[in-house]
């Protein structure tokens, strides 16, 4: 778990024990629509902030500048399971599910406090880009290691 896990409640690591990041966010007021629940869209903000936690997770000189190597977005997909609205604080559970030559995929959980229960489950592609090429290329050894390793956690 990432970031300060020492404020995640204990029955949300326990839900999400199975992830190897944990990404707190509060629900806002903005985010939900005229039917009154959370916007489809917004699920997509969180998985991204979630996937950049995950990201960051692990140690590497593959990063986020937009030189040398760095992740990008292939693919981004989400189920929804209940609907939500404010006040609520989503928890969404992050780890890396296969490894590929050049992609990775991340699955993702996002759990309600308010309802204890997933309220999505996402799953996003990402491939590793050469900005200096301008081309996807494999993935790093030292980072495949770090994924393959996480995949047992």
């Amino acid at each position: 778990m990432s970031g300060e896990h020492s404020t995640i409640p204990d029955d949300v690591k326990l839900a999400l024990k199975d992830y190897t990041t944990i990404t707190a966010l509060p629900v806002q007021w903005g985010d939900q629509d005229s039917f009154g629940h959370v916007n489809n869209v917004v699920y997509f903000r969180w998985f991204e902030s979630a996937r950049i936690e995950l990201l960051d997770h692990f140690p590497t000189a593959v990063t986020m500048s937009g030189k040398g190597l760095g992740p990008i977005l292939a693919s981004i997909k989400c189920d929804y399971r209940r609907q939500l609205h404010f006040p609520d604080t989503v928890y969404i559970g992050s780890r890396i599910t296969r490894v590929g030559r050049s992609s990775a995929d991340i699955g993702h959980a996002l759990l309600s406090r308010q309802q204890m229960q997933v309220a999505a489950e996402g799953h996003s592609v990402i491939v590793i880009y050469d900005y200096d090429a301008q081309r996807v290329t494999r993935i790093p050894e030292d980072l495949r290691k770090l994924f393959e390793g996480s995949m047992g956690a």
